[in-house]
């Protein structure tokens, strides 16, 4: 009965491999270089077509799994591996860094550390640094437009992380994932979300000289952009007094109490300037969500 069952396994194998498989691997080249990564890149730009692509591979992962290591596999072997340097590639690309789970199974992971490791750690996908040069060396990057919006996403979505104590970064973070969700939807083009991205990009170098030149430190400036974006008067001393009741009550992401006191002493900071309770509120809940965020990273 065992051996029955495998031989089904290996029937749907073959089936898979010579039906879909063969169709996803034809979109890339027997070498695959850096031209079939922006070939992906644009080719998965769909999500349902990517949520179809994973399915249809991990099916295929789960049957390698059962029937390897077995001299069948031998005239497939390439074109999994091939699949394999694909999904990587495209998950890689569309999956937030912070939650992506174990990427392949063990006999798996044998053959892409064997065969396609480089595929996902190098080239286009490597992340940049987030700096003042970075634009420029978006801009010379080797790589099809659409694998430099993806790319910039990513490595905005890394700063913001390693620099978690910074709540504009997280803020940027999250304009930058709307531009990539409305570049994916087909709803802006990839050159507009270039451009948006490269916007983010200048504007974050343009607020660390005023950041620097007024001595905030990251929290004030965002607290005072925040606030300032809100046309809210005299925006540099209200800031100022929200800093201070950050530093009176140090504790109110861990304390209930504490963070009771501190949204009370920042509303009635904004209310001293805004006679809309409602879009008091408004900013209050602005300012919290997103440092709450931070805090989760």
């Amino acid at each position: 009965a065992i051996v029955k069952d495998i031989q089904l396994l290996k029937m749907l194998f073959k089936q898979k491999m010579e039906g879909k498989g063969r169709e996803y691997t034809a979109l890339v080249g027997s070498d695959f270089n850096d031209q079939d990564v922006d070939v992906l890149i644009e080719h998965f730009r769909d999500p349902d077509r990517r949520k179809e692509f994973f399915k249809e591979y991990k099916e295929l992962e789960m049957l390698y799994e059962i029937i390897s290591p077995d001299a069948f596999l031998r005239p497939y072997i390439d074109a999994y591996a091939t699949l394999s340097a694909m999904y990587a590639v495209v998950r890689k690309a569309y999956t937030r860094r912070t939650y992506v789970d174990r990427e392949f199974q063990a006999k798996t992971n044998n053959l892409v550390q064997e065969q396609v490791a480089g595929y996902t750690t190098e080239g286009p996908l490597e992340l940049v640094e987030i700096n003042a040069r970075t634009v420029e060396l978006i801009k010379q990057r080797k790589g099809g437009e659409s694998t430099k919006v993806i790319n910039l996403v990513r490595s905005i979505e890394k700063h913001a992380e390693d620099q978690s104590g910074d709540p504009y970064l997280i803020a940027m973070a999250e304009r930058s994932r709307a531009v990539l969700e409305s570049f994916e939807e087909r709803q802006s083009s990839t050159a507009e979300a270039l451009e948006a991205l490269t916007r983010e990009l200048e504007e974050n170098e343009r607020r660390k000289q005023v950041q620097a030149e007024k001595g905030f430190d990251g929290l004030t400036y965002f607290v005072y952009r925040t606030l300032l974006d809100a046309k809210v008067q005299d925006a540099e001393s209200v800031s100022r007094t929200i800093k201070e009741a950050f530093v009176a009550h140090p504790h109110w992401a861990a304390s209930e109490k504490d963070l009771r006191e501190l949204r009370r002493k920042v509303t009635f900071a904004i209310y001293a300037q805004v006679d809309d309770e409602h879009e008091v509120a408004r900013l209050v809940e602005e300012l919290f969500t997103l440092l709450d965020k931070a805090k989760q990273l």
